[in-house]
């Protein structure tokens, strides 16, 4: 069990402030293309605001950071892009994790590994084995992450752990999702203008409030951040309730 309720199963707590962010990070190859620039400073300059999200997730009290940096369908994009995506993963991981470790940030990565170069495999068990222990922030990076795969993955875990089961109940089935060890997202905020959650966290955003902004990644900072916060803040989380129930609760 994920020791967290379901959104669907029963009324959780609305928080005041989101405890858990998503955020899909779009448009790094659109803002260097803005630049004349190659698609790959894009994604150089991503990682700067991935470190601005950090700092401010945590400056503000998030518990929970989930970032989406390669989707399952991302390995359709041209090879030497992707070649680089690989790299920059890599040396941004080699780079970020003792910092992570000296902030008490717990660094989690999900979605398939099979598909990575075993140095990337290897680095991704080190960096969560060295943070695991800490009590801060917990940073996930969706890394060939698909929330179709992440279901059936689930599923097939489960089936293969009781091949005599005779019904899944949405408890059993979510203790096998990637991120079982978080609570659903509060806020999935998706930069660069597209309005759609493309394959990402399609369980886990059932009743989490929806922000897209038509800024690209490499300038989404902090007042960005704190303005889509704010939108959250206005808005009224009934889970599937009338806004009476609410006033009389």
């Amino acid at each position: 069990m994920s020791g967290f309720s379901s959104s669907t199963t029963s009324i959780p707590d609305a928080a005041k402030s989101p405890r858990h962010i998503a955020i899909i990070m779009d448009g790094n190859g659109r803002w260097a293309k803005k630049r004349f620039m190659p698609r790959v400073a894009g994604h150089k300059r991503g990682v700067d605001a991935v470190r601005e999200m950090v700092s401010t997730c945590i400056d503000l009290g998030v518990e929970y950071l989930t970032l989406f940096a390669f989707s399952s369908e991302n390995w359709r994009r041209p090879a030497d892009e992707v070649s680089f995506l690989m790299q920059l993963f890599l040396k941004a991981m080699e780079r970020e994790v003792v910092k992570l470790h000296e902030n008490n940030i717990r660094l989690k990565i999900v979605g398939r590994r099979d598909r990575f170069e075993p140095q990337i495999v290897e680095l991704i068990e080190q960096s969560e084995r060295k943070t695991a222990a800490n009590k801060g922030l917990t940073l996930t990076i969706a890394a060939d992450y698909g929330g179709r795969w992440d279901i059936l993955q689930a599923g097939n875990t489960l089936l293969a752990q009781n091949p005599l089961l005779g019904e899944i109940t949405e408890d059993m089935l979510a203790a096998h999702l990637a991120m079982s060890y978080a609570p659903e997202p509060d806020l999935f905020i998706r930069t660069g203008g597209e309005q759609r959650i493309s394959n990402f966290l399609l369980w886990q955003l059932a009743y989490t409030e929806l922000y897209f902004t038509e800024t690209l990644w490499p300038d989404f900072d902090a007042a960005m951040l704190k303005r889509a916060i704010d939108s959250f803040h206005q808005r009224e989380r009934r889970f599937g309730r009338t806004s009476e129930q609410l006033t009389d609760a």
